[in-house]
């Protein structure tokens, strides 16, 4: 499957940073591109991921979508407490 690449990116790293890209590029046989493309993948699923979860959270507390905490502890308190139904 063919990937669509941008148009090519201007990037400084610093030196250390850089080296340890190339060692990384030179051990797997890959490219700095490719390694770099991983590294960036990962972080937009973790921390990248993580930040733009806060944004929207905020988005949608400023949009009245949300609900009280103690509210939600009171409707948990209930589903515990509530009898299982006997079949």
């Amino acid at each position: 499957m063919a990937v669509e690449l941008s148009d090519p990116i201007s990037i400084r790293l610093p030196r250390d940073v850089l080296a340890a890209v190339e060692q990384v590029a030179k051990t797997a046989d890959r490219s700095r591109s490719w390694v770099l493309v991983h590294a960036l993948r990962r972080y937009l699923m973790t921390e990248g991921a993580d930040i733009l979860a806060v944004v929207e959270g905020r988005a949608q507390i400023a949009n009245g979508d949300a609900h009280d905490m103690d509210d939600v502890l009171d409707d948990i308190e209930r589903i515990i407490r509530k009898p299982a139904d006997v079949a």
